[in-house]
């Protein structure tokens, strides 16, 4: 406040009260008028710094306004008498600050006072609060798909980046270890399908595996979680039945079998057939197994549930079964099993080059001596099976059979191969193998002409004939599950003999 605004000016500056600021106080008295007009002022101002120091409630509840007028009241503008001048001469009219000037009293009740004026513990807060931002994202469901194919040279990292997706997003992912382990072997024409929220980066992230399989991600809290979901399929089963008149490969073609399924019968059979020497026009077969579906489509053939093999008028049947513990094998009719000891041949030939023999002629020495094994014609480089359990006991270069591998079968059995080009992966003196497994591949090292196996079978030492040689057998179905078996084997080989009946009746019109 200018307290100037009440007071004549000088160049010398006077004081609220008159006097020149600098001069002496003194006691001399000026006319009556003067000094009330003085007081008057003085009493305004003081009123007007009053008033500014403490707002009205209602001011208070509306700092927008620095001069608030209260409902029902009236401004006012006074008109004071500057000091020096007589009353009743006109003045330049001087506003004063507002003040409020109570109306006359109504006879009704006065109206409440403003909502704004109400405490804010009186407004009622929500529990929880949301912000815009988190009530406006989408579910994850309602995100659209975006489907990617995985190119030639894509790298797991790259799609990500592709999608505005972070390293760390991606690392987070594969932290979890076996759980997406999968991701990482992921190749072309594989699918990847995101749900994306732009603001919250990714939402649901699904990997088809395979046909059945599914691994799918999602956030949860501060990092993520992964699933491995499958499809269950819906299996059928499918039968099939024909004569050889060439191979049983083109035969069983004719009839409708696949690759796979060929390749199963014969391992089935193999023990007791040799498919490369002992087939005949006429042989006949016929087989029940697994047909898999996934929504009415047909996805893949699964395992053979029954088979039976007619090779130069002798029968051969399977049965597949499964006993409590999970074990599965094939078994005849009667729960012996059709796996022996022994594989008839530890290769996948074309032929037989040379036959076991007590003398022949030897196409490298040029002289007669015994052949003491078979010899298979194979591609070099075709893998050489372990014809049965066993260990090595000799894994090393070995005269004129080149390349070898012996195997000890328990104390009465062993076995030889020769001439491989090298050896299987981990073999070498000391280490067990299982039937079946690669000990080697196919060659020509040593005394040889060309590329073949050269497999020798002994039994306490002495050569015998590996083609003609009784094998042992191996362990029967146990005592336990043989009941259930021979139920479940009678069931089985009587669907299969209707099948086979009708079809091949059918076939001989």
């Amino acid at each position: 406040m200018d307290y100037r605004l009440f007071s004549r000016s000088s160049k010398r500056g006077r004081s609220i009260f008159g006097q020149d600021a600098e001069a002496p106080f003194t006691s001399s008295r000026r006319p009556a008028h003067h000094r009330i007009a003085t007081l008057l002022a003085v009493g305004i101002g003081l009123s007007a710094i009053v008033l500014g120091l403490y707002p009205s409630h209602e001011a208070g509840a509306n700092r927008e306004t620095p001069s608030f007028t209260a409902p029902g009241s009236q401004r006012v503008t006074l008109a004071l008498p500057v000091p020096g001048t007589t009353p009743g001469e006109p003045v330049a009219t001087l506003a004063a600050p507002d003040v409020p000037v109570a109306a006359p009293a109504r006879e009704h009740a006065p109206a409440p006072p403003p909502a704004a004026a109400q405490p804010l513990a009186e407004t009622p807060v929500p529990a929880q609060e949301t912000t815009a931002a988190e009530s406006a994202a989408p579910a994850a469901s309602e995100l659209p798909w975006t489907e990617v194919t995985v190119k030639s040279g894509d790298t797991l990292a790259a799609i990500f980046s592709r999608q505005g997706l972070s390293a760390t997003t991606l690392h987070r992912i594969l932290s979890l270890g076996d759980e997406t382990r999968s991701l990482t072997r992921i190749y072309p024409g594989q699918a990847l399908r995101f749900r994306i929220d732009p603001d919250q980066g990714l939402r649901e992230l699904v990997y088809q595996e395979d046909i059945t399989h599914s691994l799918r991600i999602w956030p949860e809290g501060d990092g993520f979680r992964a699933a491995t979901e499958e499809r269950a399929l819906e299996i059928r089963v499918g039968h099939s039945a024909g004569s050889i008149s060439d191979s049983l490969y083109q035969s069983a073609q004719r009839a409708g079998l696949s690759d796979a399924l060929i390749m199963e019968l014969a391992g089935i059979f193999g023990w007791d057939v040799d498919f490369a020497l002992d087939i005949r026009e006429g042989d006949s077969f016929a087989v029940s197994f697994e047909q898999k579906y996934l929504d009415g489509e047909w996805v893949r053939d699964g395992d053979i549930l029954a088979a039976e093999f007619v090779n130069q008028g002798r029968v051969y049947q399977a049965v597949r079964y499964t006993d409590a513990t999970g074990h599965t094998d094939y078994y005849t009719p009667e729960g012996l099993s059709m796996r022996k000891a022994f594989l008839r041949a530890p290769v996948d030939f074309r032929r037989i080059s040379s036959r076991f023999t007590r003398e022949r002629f030897h196409p490298v020495l040029g002289k007669k001596r015994p052949h003491q094994g078979v010899d298979y014609a194979a591609g070099t480089g075709t893998p050489i099976w372990a014809a049965g359990d066993g260990k090595v006991v000799f894994a090393g270069r070995k005269g004129g059979y080149g390349n070898a591998v012996i195997l000890q079968h328990g104390e009465k059995y062993s076995t030889l191969y020769g001439h491989m080009s090298r050896f299987g992966k981990g073999i070498h003196a000391g280490t067990r193998v299982r039937q079946g497994q690669v000990i080697g591949y196919v060659g020509a090292t040593g005394l040889a002409t060309g590329p073949h196996l050269h497999y020798e079978f002994r039994v306490d030492g002495v050569h015998r004939n590996p083609l003609t040689v009784k094998l042992p057998e191996a362990e029967p179905i146990q005592a336990a599950y043989r009941a259930d078996f021979l139920s479940h084997a009678k069931r089985t080989i009587a669907q299969l003999d209707t099948y086979k009946n009708s079809t091949l009746a059918l076939q001989d019109r």
